[in-house]
């Protein structure tokens, strides 16, 4: 902080732009279909394009293991968007679901080929000093998600395929949040157990 007044004053920060933008983005299944469904999506269409961007000006201001991985499906989720409007091809913003698990499973994937997987870089965010114990349980970790992100993504191209609005927007809107905080949530009871026998 400047102590000298004429100095420019530090821009606060937005706290409701990152919780705006988690919300529209959550809520994406629900808007997209609502839009197919009532022939309005031309319109909001431009709304989720602001809404990435703003993603995109978000995550560029913060560093950290997930930044380009955030950057890479915002960007993805603008083309998307964008080719649905011009080309009035509007079943292009369904594969959005299909897009973030497959960057999510290159990056987790790949990641288990280097000295360090995702899942590792994200723990050693808290605990820089990770025991082997824990570097062992992380790259299971990051196997196991890789695995969801496969099934996951499989069942989203699927319901793309099958052309039904109402089960993709269950499916994408509903149940893969579920199995995604169920599987978090077990991840952390497990993380509990390994972590005790470690002490």
């Amino acid at each position: 902080m400047w102590n000298n007044s004429s100095a420019t004053p530090d821009v606060p920060a937005i706290p409701f732009i990152p919780i705006l933008t988690g919300l529209m983005l959550l809520a994406w299944p629900f808007l997209i279909g609502y839009g197919l469904a009532s022939h309005n999506l031309q319109w909001i269409l431009p709304l989720m394009v602001l809404v990435l961007l703003l993603r995109v000006w978000q995550v560029r201001q913060h560093s950290g293991p997930l930044r380009y991985v955030i950057l890479s499906v915002a960007l993805t989720g603008v083309v998307l968007c964008v080719a649905s409007a011009l080309l009035h091809a509007h079943q292009w913003v369904l594969f959005y679901p299909v897009v973030v698990n497959l960057v999510m499973l290159v990056v987790f994937g790949c990641s288990l080929w280097t000295t360090m997987p995702m899942v590792e870089r994200l723990a050693r965010i808290r605990e820089p000093n990770l025991s082997p114990a824990g570097v062992r349980y992380t790259r299971k970790v990051t196997k196991v998600w890789c695995g969801f992100f496969i099934g996951n993504g499989a069942v989203a191209l699927f319901t793309v395929l099958y052309a039904d609005m109402r089960l993709w927007t269950l499916w994408n809107g509903i149940i893969a949040y579920i199995l995604m905080g169920t599987l978090m949530a077990c991840e952390w009871l497990v993380r509990q157990r390994v972590i005790k026998h470690d002490v």
